[in-house]
């Protein structure tokens, strides 16, 4: 393993060394012999294919052992340890030179030893590794960074990165904003929305729903944001920021990629994974696979009788289905599938079933056909 000094700098082992050099040196020849591809093919068995993909998987995880050894600094030393590290830098501290120089007349210089700095943490590391994991993992790995300094506790969001008082300018340009400023520990909303988005997608619905309340638009303040929350920002400021009057505040509005991640999250909300599938026979089928809170469920306006069904929530699938969920009492929906289906079709016929399947499902697919669909729970 790496052996670091009292301010955090490894000094990467010889045999790791010599296999970064190799590694290094075979890809540069590779995209030398490449530069002109001759438009030859090679053919491999499965088994050789197999056989590498093996061998770059183990790579991968001692590499990902690695980082989590070398872990992160700055003020997140309780945590940093299981959190995925997501930068590091590295300086030549030993090396020789060749003899030619660049047209600058700067030596060329071939490197004998390697060290690698720690950064704080940021969100990015997080979620993606929380990717390859699987739920229980990803619940451990959720209280570490819930009590990380990726946490804006005041905000109940997360930012970017933790505190990145200290580092170097050489980090780039978010050395040069303000903390809870853009890429200085601000809330970026695409990269917590993916965090977001990884949640729900792990089945952590406990944990995201909590999340939700007081980290996506349609839940936050639209006073404190300062603009309408059906509008994403870049950023919001977090209260790391020097003025608290700025705290949450959205900045530099635009169709960001936290649009991309809360589509995809309602989709997981409100329909499912997966929406049409076919069946062991090959045959088409629909099924609706909701995971929605207890809370997001409204009592039925239109409830009749006793008989009725008294809780509701609706949406509108491919811009001009309605559909509605139908609950006796309020209760979590987290990936239940209707009891029962009534069908409306636009010709005023309607059909009761308790799968959809084959035709049904081919003429919602084709949108024209259905006017609503109502899902009993």
């Amino acid at each position: 393993m790496p052996i670091h000094d009292s301010e955090g700098i490894f000094k990467v082992p010889q045999p790791l060394f010599l296999y970064w050099d190799a590694v290094a040196t075979a890809r540069e020849e590779y995209r030398t012999e490449t530069a002109l591809f001759s438009g030859e093919t090679r053919e491999y068995s499965s088994d050789d294919i197999a056989k590498l993909i093996r061998r770059w998987m183990k790579q991968i995880g001692l590499g990902i052992n690695r980082a989590h050894v070398i872990g992160s600094h700055g003020h997140d030393q309780k945590v940093a340890a299981v959190i995925t590290p997501t930068y590091f830098s590295y300086n030549v501290t030993k090396w020789e030179e060749t003899g030619f120089h660049n047209d600058e007349g700067h030596p060329f210089c071939i490197a004998k030893e390697m060290a690698v700095g720690k950064f704080p943490l940021f969100l990015e590391g997080v979620a993606r590794v929380m990717k390859t994991m699987d739920k229980k993992q990803a619940a451990v790995l959720y209280e570490h960074v819930k009590q990380s300094g990726l946490r804006d506790n005041e905000l109940k969001m997360y930012t970017l990165s933790s505190t990145l008082a200290g580092q170097s300018y050489d980090m780039g340009r978010m050395m040069g904003f303000s903390s809870g400023w853009l890429e200085n520990q601000s809330v970026w909303m695409d990269q917590s929305y993916k965090y977001y988005l990884e949640l729900i997608k792990k089945g952590m619905f406990d944990q995201f729903f909590e999340e939700m309340r007081s980290g996506m638009l349609p839940f936050i303040d639209g006073q404190k944001y300062g603009r309408s929350v059906m509008e994403c920002s870049s950023f919001i400021v977090s209260s790391a920021f020097e003025d608290p009057n700025f705290f949450g505040r959205g900045v530099l509005a635009r169709l960001s990629g936290s649009a991309a991640e809360f589509l995809s999250i309602w989709k997981l909300m409100f329909i499912g994974d997966t929406l049409f599938q076919l069946n062991e026979g090959g045959k088409l089928e629909m099924q609706l696979v909701p995971s929605l809170p207890a809370w997001l469920f409204r009592e039925n306006e239109f409830a009749q009788s006793r008989a009725d069904k008294k809780y509701v929530i609706r949406f509108k699938l491919f811009t001009s289905i309605n559909v509605a969920y139908f609950t006796a009492t309020p209760k979590d929906l987290f990936g239940v599938k209707p009891l029962r289906y009534t069908i409306g079709l636009r010709d005023g016929s309607i059909m009761s079933v308790d799968t959809i399947s084959s035709t049904l499902a081919a003429n919602i697919r084709k949108v024209v056909l259905i006017d609503y669909i109502h899902a009993y729970f």
